[in-house]
């Protein structure tokens, strides 16, 4: 059974990461990190089988995929503590010739890091060429993404949604992070997309509803049932509602703190409700 307990003391520590990177250099994109902070959590310490060591091969090992890769600090963040580079490292986010950079880069070599993304659109694209190449491989293991709901506008989404069913990729677990905010506003606002679950059944997969994607135990309970789902000829959505901003409660329910750093006031007042658990860089 999973430790929920340091599940949760890890998501704490993960959101004063974000804060403390992007007020540093007053850059950066700290709503949808807070929001998806629990779900990455989950998946590197527990739902996700990784080795010990990162190669870029990728081989015997599930592969992750972020395809909104805005959300570079908690994916930093996330890698840091477990284990792919060291934690004070975070302290050199977004800073010249730094590997951690406003969107994830692999140039640099920044272990964790398969692709650069944050083209938003691509990451389907790039999964499903991974989850392909693992079949052909006969490689059992799995192949997850986490793509944004605004990104979903992007029409290339669906060119390899529809690509995934009409080939059975069905090694494939792709959470959408659906918090209703996107730069501009409020996503039914800048462009209504209608029910996304009905989409992706159109589409040919099957579908995973996450209630509180913002819960550990909601988390782990969903991303079971979705993997528990694989190998039956259809690949498999989640959908993952989250709150943007979540634990910190002038940052929640608003698509203002999609781009935008705290102040010395606002940082101190988000680490104050996420009080210190394992350590700061």
């Amino acid at each position: 059974m999973p430790n929920t307990q340091h599940l949760q003391d890890l998501t704490t520590q993960v959101r004063r990461d974000i804060l403390r990177m992007v007020h540093k250099v007053n850059s950066g994109h700290p709503g949808g990190s807070l929001g998806c902070t629990e779900f990455l959590v989950a998946l590197y310490q527990d739902i996700m089988d990784r080795k010990d060591t990162f190669d870029m091969d990728g081989i015997d090992e599930d592969l992750f995929f972020l395809s909104n890769g805005h959300i570079s600090p908690v994916f930093y963040s996330v890698l840091a503590r477990s284990g792919y580079f060291p934690v004070d490292e975070l302290n050199t986010f977004r800073l010249l010739d730094s590997r951690l950079q406003g969107h994830p880069t692999t140039h640099e070599g920044l272990p964790g890091i398969r692709v650069a993304s944050g083209s938003l659109g691509q990451g389907f694209s790039v999964a499903l060429g991974a989850a392909q190449a693992k079949k052909l491989n006969n490689d059992t293991h799995l192949v997850y993404s986490l793509h944004g709901d605004g990104e979903l506008q992007e029409g290339q989404n669906w060119e390899g949604i529809m690509y995934a069913s009409a080939n059975n990729i069905d090694n494939l677990i792709s959470t959408i992070d659906l918090n209703g905010k996107q730069i501009d506003g409020a996503t039914d606002d800048v462009l209504p997309m209608g029910s996304i679950k009905a989409k992706f059944e159109a589409f040919g997969w099957t579908v995973v509803d996450i209630e509180n994607g913002n819960d550990i135990d909601a988390i782990l309970k969903g991303m079971a049932e979705a993997k528990s789902l694989t190998g039956k000829g259809k690949p498999v959505c989640v959908l993952l509602n989250t709150v943007m901003g979540n634990g910190v409660d002038f940052m929640m329910h608003t698509h203002a703190w999609h781009g935008k750093a705290p102040n010395d006031e606002q940082l101190a007042i988000g680490l104050v409700q996420n009080a210190e658990t394992l350590g700061d860089y």
